[in-house]
């Protein structure tokens, strides 16, 4: 995948909203939301101007060129150097599961696909499966199937799902849930293939699934030795 990234932001619930207008005038109209708490002591509050608020996440697809125009706006209108008002970063995608997911995710932001890029010596890569609710039993069938270990949920509200029909044939509904699991590299393919085949756009999961690098583990072991056995 060439350019892509996923875009994540965190600020106060209250202010969530106002991120997601701007993003839209960006040209990012598919965004998954959801809530978190702060952790943060009272003192580091203190120190950066923050209050112990409920925190709004949103999470995006995008190019180098929208995020260029995003971080430009985030800095003049919105004033995100300012403590307290919210961060945003990237995370390179290494790759997505289907030329219609992609088109959704990216439809404005004139994204032309070039040869997937994966970084270097990275073992394991994040697979994030975007699925209606109530279908996570369905997902982690198929990629433990395929040898994959356990998977974490994280409930979501989407925006833009109205849009899916016209590039991904089918009408989301906006309550998703966002799986999340860590696999080896040379697994990636299969895996994803796997939920794809069987908990993809044709089921009633309507799953888009896609990877980010990962860097660096701790606590991967039991998966390692686990692998290594399975090869033997």
């Amino acid at each position: 995948m060439s350019e892509l990234y996923f875009m994540t932001t965190i600020t106060d619930r209250s202010k969530a909203k106002k991120f997601i207008e701007l993003y839209r005038r960006h040209g990012v109209d598919v965004t998954f939301s959801t809530l978190g708490d702060g952790t943060a002591v009272s003192e580091t509050l203190d120190s950066l101007g923050l209050e112990q608020a409920e925190k709004g996440i949103v999470f995006s697809v995008v190019t180098r060129t929208t995020w260029k125009k995003i971080k430009a706006s985030l800095e003049k209108e919105i004033k995100i150097d300012v403590p307290g008002t919210g961060i945003a970063f990237l995370i390179p995608l290494s790759s997505i599961g289907g030329k219609k997911p992609l088109f959704f995710l990216t439809e404005h932001q004139n994204f032309e696909k070039g040869e997937e890029s994966t970084l270097k010596d990275t073992k394991y890569e994040l697979l994030i499966v975007i699925a209606n609710q109530g279908y996570t039993d369905l997902i982690m069938d198929a990629a433990r199937a395929e040898d994959a270990a356990g998977g974490t949920v994280i409930h979501a509200k989407g925006t833009g799902m109205a849009r899916a029909e016209k590039f991904l044939g089918v009408s989301l509904v906006n309550e998703k849930e966002i799986v999340l699991i860590v696999v080896k590299t040379e697994m990636k393919n299969r895996i994803m293939k796997a939920i794809m085949d069987k908990a993809g756009l044709d089921s009633k999961a309507h799953s888009i699934v896609f990877s980010l690098p990962v860097t660096s583990t701790a606590g991967m072991r039991l998966m390692e030795e686990t692998t290594d056995e399975s090869d033997t």
